[in-house]
């Protein structure tokens, strides 16, 4: 029998999916079986992934509750980077593999940030909001200062920020790096600076962008301590995860001159899609937007797909495996 794999909540039919298998040879080694549903309940879940060796979701949160109850679920396919929303304690102590897609969007990633950056120092969609306002003035909210001589602090040095060095020196950026698990020698090869401290690179920064997972050491990573000690002519881009950042301190920071301005391309909520954000002139914001393109989406597909098919299929351990738990069941 094939192995099955159920594609839970996910946008788009499977036929790439099966286009692929046909491609890769082994359409007969595994079925895919799409389930859409806006009822986002675990038994609603428990009930579509019962008969299944996987399953591929992409924001559904797989507790230890829901695994449990899945004793034939053999892999967890993430049609995306972070890995926040799966237990993966207890993935492994149930003997599942948990696997992610890494780099899948990091070229797209990268340009958004880029293109954040450049917004919100030349102030583009705040004038281009001002002239559809009806006001023709191009010194609303005060005179731009060039980039080039000033510093931008990246926390954190993974596919992403490494993609962005070349374009932020070439428009005369300092770069300086927070990455606790890189070496001053590793960083020199990208021609970046490493500091010791969070606190170093907030206080020297004149542009901070972050790039970390989502993870209980990394939530409300940046919160009102932190805001503080950053410039008040500075900006903060998010394009990490919105809980990576204190909302509300944000908020705060934002609406007292605490800091100059923010990109954000995450929310807290994204469940609601309401911030207090949004009626911030000084913020630029995005829905989740930058890892899009057609070519992204298409990579993410086909990554976690080979996953599945190399546990599933091949017996094999998958690739981007984040966890233990394969081969157990």
């Amino acid at each position: 029998m094939p192995a099955r794999v159920v594609y839970f909540n996910i946008d788009g039919g499977l036929d790439y999916e099966n286009q692929l298998l046909a491609e890769w040879g082994v359409a007969d080694k595994i079925e895919l079986v799409g389930v859409t549903t806006p009822d986002n309940a675990e038994d609603t879940f428990v009930e579509a992934v019962a008969d299944a060796d996987g399953v591929l979701v992409e924001y559904f949160e797989v507790t230890r509750a829901v695994m449990e109850r899945l004793p034939k679920l053999k892999v967890i396919s993430l049609q995306a980077i972070g890995v926040s929303n799966v237990d993966l304690d207890a993935a492994t102590d149930l003997g599942i593999g948990v696997t992610n897609t890494p780099g899948f969007c990091s070229e797209d990633v990268a340009l958004h940030t880029v293109g954040m950056i450049i917004d919100l120092v030349r102030k583009i969609s705040f004038l281009d909001r001002s002239v559809r306002a009806g006001h023709w003035n191009p010194m609303l909210g005060g005179l731009p200062t060039r980039v080039s001589g000033k510093t931008i602090g990246l926390v954190f040095f993974g596919s992403i920020p490494k993609l962005m060095v070349p374009i932020l020196q070439a428009i005369g950026l300092r770069v300086i790096v927070y990455a606790p698990t890189k070496s001053a020698e590793y960083l020199e090869e990208y021609g970046v600076e490493k500091v010791d401290s969070l606190d170093e690179l907030l206080a020297t920064s004149d542009i901070v962008s972050l790039h970390t997972p989502l993870l209980p050491e990394t939530r409300h990573l940046i919160g009102k301590r932190e805001l503080e000690l950053m410039k008040p002519t500075a900006f903060l881009i998010n394009t990490a995860r919105g809980p990576v950042v204190d909302e509300p301190a944000l908020v705060e920071a934002l609406t007292t001159g605490q800091i100059a301005g923010a990109g954000v391309d995450v929310i807290e909520d994204e469940d609601t899609e309401k911030s207090d954000l949004f009626p911030l002139e000084n913020v630029l914001i995005t829905p989740h937007a930058a890892f899009i393109s057609e070519e992204s989406l298409a990579d993410g597909r086909r990554i976690a797909l080979q996953q599945l098919v190399q546990r599933l299929v091949f017996n094999e351990a998958p690739e981007n495996l984040v966890n233990m738990g394969t081969g157990t069941r």
